[in-house]
């Protein structure tokens, strides 16, 4: 973690010693902490040519980008400390592919404004652009955005096909990763998870039946990609692999070697395989060569 985390993380550790209840409520605060990411200058001619709108999300406002007059229509969705520009080279070869592409930048993240957020604001921003823009033929997500978009869809949103990039399909994933980055003791942590359902307004049974894609798998009919690079430091591989054991027979899962977290979304293989799958589904994407991945069927 990069020097301030690094403190932050102590100063819950020492808290939650003295006093779990105030570690949980400091990590409940950095927990959902975000900082915004730059555009990256390979990224920024791609973020300057899209349509750029506005919608309203739990009465505020989030930035939305077009690219593209194709008539299929493809959906992307960032992860925390995220921003649509993160797809750019996706946006690319989408657009070349025939592609409509819409994307967003969640509360406090990106060009929209706002100092919180949480997965709600991402899936009604889903749902109001597949309303508004869909249906979706494809939606690709990554990390968190990848578990709000499964999320959507047991919300009511429809799409055939979904990609999840360094993704997870349940809350405790990311619970999970925070302790164990933190280094957060038990009674702080219970702390934590009262307070975090209390945030977002729901139980935890509430949640669960909500956004849980473990427990609640997608409908058969939706085709699930699954990508996770082996080595990704800010979620572990093995929830991929679990929410490729939640759906076998709808899903792929792909696992790529030195990726990363964020550099995976534009790994040429990676690219290959979303735009395989984009064309004709898992049977499509199974046609590729596995030499650079290792792909379980």
């Amino acid at each position: 973690m990069p020097a301030l985390q690094n403190t932050v993380a102590a100063g819950i550790r020492f808290s939650s010693r003295i006093a779990p209840a105030l570690g949980g409520r400091l990590a409940l605060e950095a927990f959902f902490a975000t900082a915004r990411m730059r555009v990256r200058d390979d990224d920024s001619a791609t973020h300057d040519a899209a349509r750029r709108a506005t919608i309203q999300v739990r009465g505020r406002d989030v930035t939305t980008y077009r690219w593209g007059t194709g008539t299929r229509a493809a959906l992307l969705v960032h992860g925390w400390n995220g921003r649509a520009s993160q797809f750019a080279t996706l946006v690319r070869d989408l657009v070349g592919e025939g592609y409509r592409v819409v994307a967003f930048d969640a509360p406090a993240h990106g060009d929209s404004p706002g100092r919180r957020t949480d997965v709600r604001d991402w899936v009604v921003a889903i749902r109001l652009l597949s309303d508004a823009e869909g249906p979706f033929g494809l939606i690709v997500g990554h990390s968190f955005g990848a578990f709000a978009t499964l999320a959507s869809l047991r919300d009511g949103v429809e799409a055939p096909r979904v990609v999840s990039v360094a993704g997870a399909g349940e809350v405790l994933a990311f619970h999970d990763q925070f302790a164990c980055n933190v280094g957060l003791p038990d009674g702080a942590r219970r702390s934590f998870e009262d307070g975090f359902y209390r945030r977002i307004g729901v139980s935890r049974e509430e949640s669960d039946a909500r956004y849980d894609s473990l427990a609640q798998p997608l409908p058969l009919q939706t085709e699930l990609l699954i990508v996770h690079d082996r080595g990704d430091r800010a979620l572990d591989v093995r929830h991929s692999e679990r929410l490729h054991a939640a759906h076998p027979a709808q899903s792929r899962l792909i696992l790529t070697q030195c990726n990363g977290h964020n550099r995976v979304l534009s790994a040429d293989p990676v690219l290959d395989a979303v735009l395989a799958f984009g064309d004709g589904g898992l049977e499509g994407a199974s046609q590729l060569s596995e030499t650079p991945l290792r792909a379980t069927p």
